[in-house]
């Protein structure tokens, strides 16, 4: 039984020693991580803002999460969106209440939405046509 025993504890010892290599590797790997992580949002990087403003383009609740990531690490590139978005979800609200124009109510706002979003995705700064400055400053302390 003692050989047993030894052929255990051997077996053990290398068990002990592949899961010490793995959880090194996953150390490793997770430091990684967290640089890649930290450079994507990092105010510095223009990329991050990027990354802000076209998550503020999907849907209300990506609105809301654009401007929790914004609100840590604030970027102009995403502010911008985030002002931009927030005034185009307002018009498509007013102008899809109004009975009379509601269908184009929700045409307009569409097409200054993906307008929008295509800048975003170029990372550049333009505001949408006709109430585009408007947003800029009516929600400046966004």
């Amino acid at each position: 039984m003692s050989e047993e025993k030894k052929d255990l504890g051997d077996k053990a010892e290398e068990a002990f020693d592949k899961a010490k290599e793995a959880a090194e590797e996953a150390k490793e790997a997770a430091k990684e991580f967290k640089e890649d992580v930290k450079d994507a949002f990092d105010p510095k990087n223009p990329e991050s803002g990027k990354t802000v403003a076209i998550i503020a383009h999907l849907t209300l609740i990506g609105w809301i999460i654009a401007i929790i990531m914004n609100s840590s690490n604030k970027t102009e590139l995403g502010s911008f969106y985030i002002r931009q978005v927030l005034g185009i979800i307002l018009v498509g609200f007013v102008l899809g209440i109004i009975p009379v124009v509601n269908l184009v109510g929700w045409i307009f706002p569409l097409i200054l939405w993906i307008i929008s979003l295509v800048g975003a995705i170029n990372g550049n700064q333009k505001p949408v046509f006709w109430v585009g400055e408007y947003f800029q400053n009516w929600f400046k302390n966004l």
